[in-house]
């Protein structure tokens, strides 16, 4: 089984690239099975990493930026995957 962290922030004005710079150079205690980071319009950064275990098994999450480059709080979710099998009629 894995869980997957969503991260998601979106940059003060104008810093769009300093914040996805920030996020990318996080690095994290442990490595995760992967890693990807996406950007959208109005400078959102999101980073998805995927860990083995269930939702409640502690693994690292990225840390808040500084608060003077983003315009509110870190989003964070966790997921956990859904058989597609499990879903059909």
């Amino acid at each position: 089984m894995t869980v997957t962290l969503m991260w998601e922030a979106r940059a003060a004005e104008g810093r769009g690239e300093e914040l996805l710079a920030w996020a990318t150079g996080r690095r994290l205690a442990e490595e995760p099975l992967r890693r990807e980071t996406f950007r959208a319009p109005q400078d959102r950064v999101l980073v998805l990493t995927w860990w083995p275990g269930t939702y409640t098994t502690p693994v690292p999450e990225l840390p808040d930026p500084p608060g003077d480059l983003v315009t509110r709080p870190v989003h964070r979710w966790r997921f956990e995957p859904v058989d597609a099998g499990n879903n059909r009629p």
